[in-house]
């Protein structure tokens, strides 16, 4: 995964709070055993900590900042992308959103832009306080990714994904595929209380996988802004097996087998790995979003 080193990266749609301390409360979320419950629920749900059940509904004061704003310093160009992680991060991102961005407009629609927030150990939400536990998320209710960047590694020491770049970008991506959902008003479906392998929840999951590979599809065609040149300049093969490799990962079969010893396909709410590896791949065969309905 290869990015244009002359492009300029647009931080402004990151927000760094990492180093940050929030005052004041406490974490709704311990280590040990209650941590690792919360990430296997909560692992790329997409929703909310208040949505899973791990906000006590407290308000609590906004972080203050220490050593934040990494990124606005350090992250200035594709080069800077292809150098550092939480760079290569910010551009997928910028790519991400200008393909929508794009995608919308085609479409007779307007996009709004979602933000990224990096955060380190605990962050306060419009959807509540959550800690990294939860693994990354989307908040609707102030339309914002959460990404704790410790996460990556969880995913190759915790649930056995190969890991690298474009795995990441995958990441990134599914929490933006939430995003379309919001605005196109499918996310809402994932929100009735039901669990199971043919649940709202799971094709809301499965359809957020589509639409992160038809980004992948189209990612090396869509122009930067800055540049007029694609901002990602090469996917590999081997990216995209990454990317299915981090999709199977974090199948709701693979979870439970890894965590409980067995599979329990009516508690299911992401789908198994194989049907998220096949939802990524229609995306990314198609490049067309049409062909993510995954609730016919």
């Amino acid at each position: 995964m290869q990015f244009d080193d002359d492009a300029n990266l647009d931080t402004s749609e990151v927000k760094d709070v990492r180093g940050s301390r929030v005052p004041g409360g406490r974490a709704t979320i311990g280590g040990g055993i209650a941590g690792l419950i919360a990430l296997v629920l909560g692992l790329l749900f997409g929703v909310g900590p208040d949505q899973l059940g791990l906000s006590d509904g407290t308000p609590e004061p906004a972080a203050t900042s220490s050593s934040a704003a990494q990124v606005q310093q350090s992250c200035k160009t594709g080069r800077d992308a292809n150098a550092r992680e939480d760079c290569r991060l910010v551009a997928v991102v910028n790519s991400t959103q200008d393909f929508w961005s794009q995608e919308f407009a085609k479409r007779g629609g307007a996009y709004r832009p979602a933000s990224t927030v990096f955060f380190t150990g605990r962050v306060n939400t419009a959807c509540g306080a959550a800690t990294s536990a939860v693994g990354p998320f989307y908040c609707p209710a102030d339309r914002q990714v959460y990404l704790d960047l410790g996460f990556f590694n969880e995913l190759r020491t915790k649930f056995g994904a190969s890991g690298g770049p474009f795995a990441q970008a995958y990441v990134v991506a599914h929490e933006y595929g939430h995003h379309i959902q919001n605005l196109t008003g499918t996310l809402q479906r994932a929100q009735d209380g039901r669990q199971g392998a043919n649940s709202n929840a799971v094709k809301v999951e499965l359809q957020a996988d589509c639409y992160a590979g038809v980004w992948a599809h189209n990612a090396t065609r869509t122009p930067d802004e800055s540049t007029g040149r694609p901002l990602i300049t090469s996917l590999t093969d081997q990216d995209i097996r990454d990317g299915l490799d981090a999709a199977a990962a974090v199948g709701d079969d693979r979870i439970q087998e890894k965590f409980q010893g067995r599979v329990t396909p009516e508690s299911w709410t992401h789908g198994s790995a194989e049907q998220r590896q096949q939802w990524f791949y229609q995306g990314y065969r198609t490049g067309d979003m049409a062909q993510c309905n995954t609730f016919r």
